[in-house]
């Protein structure tokens, strides 16, 4: 089995995706495409238990545990919105509990997300971040 990327490293492939867009405009419309890659969650996932609360849009987020890694599917009803889950989804699916737990996400800032996204985007990201992790506890805490 090949081992995943590193966060790092993933968080570097993104930063440098970014990098050659020369504005936001274009970084928006990436983030769209990226949502549209993102594969359907199923309807059976899209229940109140998976809505992520602190979003103003509704992203439904579950995760799963495989050989010690956490793998994520989701979705949301707002195409910006599904783009940033699928770049969160990019950067800690297949990652292990320990590692999801501990990186602090570093590209949201060298890419100039929070700058450009409005303050209820901006507390929907920081929602969906934390329900990874709260996921990477639950799996770890069970694990140990």
């Amino acid at each position: 089995m090949i081992e995943p990327l590193s966060i790092e490293k993933i968080e570097q492939e993104i930063i440098d995706d970014f990098s050659l867009f020369d504005n936001w405009e274009e970084k928006y419309e990436y983030i769209i495409d990226m949502g549209k890659k993102l594969p359907p969650l199923d309807d059976i996932h899209k229940k109140e238990e998976n809505i992520i609360k602190g979003c103003q849009s509704t992203v439904w987020l579950v995760a799963e545990q495989k050989d010690g890694r956490i793998y994520f599917k989701a979705d949301s009803d707002a195409v910006i919105v599904k783009g940033l889950i699928s770049l969160l989804i990019r950067v800690l699916s297949g990652q292990t509990a320990t590692d999801i737990l501990g990186t602090k996400l570093d590209f949201i800032n060298k890419i100039g997300m929070m700058q450009h996204l409005a303050q209820t985007r901006s507390n929907g990201l920081l929602s969906m971040i934390k329900q990874m992790k709260h996921y990477a506890l639950a799996f770890n805490t069970v694990a140990s």
